[in-house]
């Protein structure tokens, strides 16, 4: 009898996906706000850099999975690269905060270019042997779901503790080390110090504190989860080459309906994402935008964890798989329209904004959870339609995707920044009702929709793997199984 996974394996392994989902929150939420709206990046070069990162990525992480798979040591292959990629990735994220004093606008889109691109590359380093590993410490069934399941969970409470904490603990740590009003002087060369120039220098300042704080719990969960997970030296590990990965696609026209639903569907959130900090702070505005903005993700971190957790399964009680997916995305677009009507109002109290919030953040839970649950369907239908299953080709799509995703959104919200001249240099956008304001509200919402709205017709004419397709699909792949040798 296989032994069982022990309570303490369970919990350093999920608290190596918090560690880690912190880091990526982190830089997916706020390195635009950074390096644009703090440190006055053209927004345009800075939306570029972000999606160039992106389209990098779809090389560099199949290539991170074939050095991982050739790896043999007495380590085992996962966790020295996990550990290696975390202690880099680490150390880029804090010289990603750490801008140095004086740069030319030149020498500043150089200095993100290059140390975004190389935290990039290092996350991958930690990212692809730690998902990848599963198999090589879990038993087949359901111990190996339940972990899966379970990492993806305190995935998503990581990446909510950095929604929920981030902008409150900035201003406190951001005044570490800093003399007030002379040390801005001495940031900017002026001798003429306004209290927003104070503001601005306490924030990029209290990045670079979080960036110190989130790399250190990194470092931690990571090694819990090295020392606490041993690995099993006989599982082998299969990588996708870019090649394969296209190939298994373009072959497999169900992977295409949800790998372009994925892509759709997380360009939408992550536009809204982007933007979300600058709406609060231009648009709702007050001296407290802040206070705001952070309750504000703190009801939506926890509304879209109890969606996953909670929500999905009473709900897939009642509805198949495909009509919760098009449920959702209406929810979506219903919170999306209401936020639109409430962004028109004489918006004066956050709590108004948990209308829409609930909507779309319930629904952002419900389609990560099948999204996922989709693409390991084409995996069945691949094996039905071409006589061959590209579980591992398949899933490294997904992960190249929903980077994918995050960097056409970033451009997006960079160009609607540039266009509408939004940023803390100028006050053209702090009084609601400028056309500034109204082109940040358009975008945040009309975009999406559209997105949204693209995805839902093209996954409701072309998905067709029901319920009832996929038994017959896994009889007929049964069917075609070698049968064993009789003793």
């Amino acid at each position: 009898m296989e032994k069982r996974l022990s309570a303490r394996e369970k919990f350093s392994y999920g608290a190596g996906a918090v560690g880690k989902d912190m880091v990526y929150a982190l830089t997916a939420t706020y390195i635009l706000y950074y390096y644009q709206d703090l440190l006055g990046i053209n927004p345009v070069y800075m939306g570029i850099i972000l999606l160039a990162a992106r389209v990098f990525d779809a090389f560099n992480d199949p290539i991170m999975g074939i050095i991982v798979a050739k790896t043999k040591t007495r380590f085992g292959r996962f966790r020295p690269w996990l550990l290696i990629g975390t202690i880099l990735n680490s150390v880029f994220l804090i010289l990603l905060f750490a801008v140095p004093s004086g740069m030319s606008a030149s020498g500043l889109i150089a200095y993100a270019s290059v140390f975004y691109i190389m935290w990039g590359t290092t996350y991958t380093m930690m990212d692809i042997p730690y998902w990848s590993m599963v198999p090589a410490f879990t038993n087949v069934g359901k111990e190996r779901e339940n972990v899966s399941a379970m990492a993806r969970s305190c995935a998503g409470a990581g990446s909510a503790l950095i929604q929920i904490f981030t902008m409150i603990i900035v201003p406190v740590v951001g005044a570490f080390g800093l003399d007030g009003a002379k040390a801005a002087m001495d940031r900017f060369g002026v001798t003429e110090v306004t209290d927003k120039m104070v503001t601005t220098v306490t924030e990029i300042n209290g990045f670079f504190w979080i960036a110190v704080i989130v790399a250190a719990i990194f470092l931690i969960t990571t090694l819990l989860t090295c020392i606490n997970i041993k690995e099993k030296s006989s599982v082998e590990m299969k990588a996708a080459s870019v090649k394969q990965m296209f190939k298994a696609l373009f072959s497999n026209d169900q992977a295409m309906v949800v790998v372009i639903t994925i892509v759709l569907v997380n360009t939408a959130f992550y536009i809204t994402s982007n933007l979300v900090i600058y709406f609060f702070k231009y648009d709702f505005g007050g001296a407290d935008w802040n206070g705001s903005y952070t309750l504000f993700n703190m009801f939506g971190g926890a509304i879209q964890i109890l969606s996953m957790m909670i929500l999905f399964p009473i709900l897939r009680r009642f509805f198949n798989l495909i009509r919760l997916f098009k449920i959702s995305l209406i929810m979506s677009v219903v919170g999306y329209g209401t936020l639109l009507l409430i962004a028109f109002t004489a918006m004066n109290n956050v709590f108004i904004l948990f209308v829409p919030g609930l909507f779309i953040f319930s629904a952002n839970g419900l389609l990560t959870v099948m999204t996922t649950v989709f693409l390991a369907n084409t995996v069945d239908y691949g094996e039905f339609k071409n006589g061959r299953r590209d579980e591992s080709v398949i899933f490294s799509m997904q992960t190249f995707v929903v980077k994918l995703a995050s960097g056409l959104a970033a451009l997006v919200a960079s160009i609607a920044l540039a266009v509408f001249n939004i940023s803390n240099d100028t006050g053209a956008a702090e009084t609601a009702g400028t056309s500034s304001v109204v082109g940040l509200r358009m975008v945040m919402v009309i975009i999406p929709v559209a997105g949204l709205l693209i995805a839902l017709l093209i996954f409701g004419k072309k998905y067709i793997l029901t319920d009832e397709k996929l038994k017959e699909i896994i009889v007929e792949n049964m069917k075609k199984q070698p049968t064993p040798p009789s003793e």
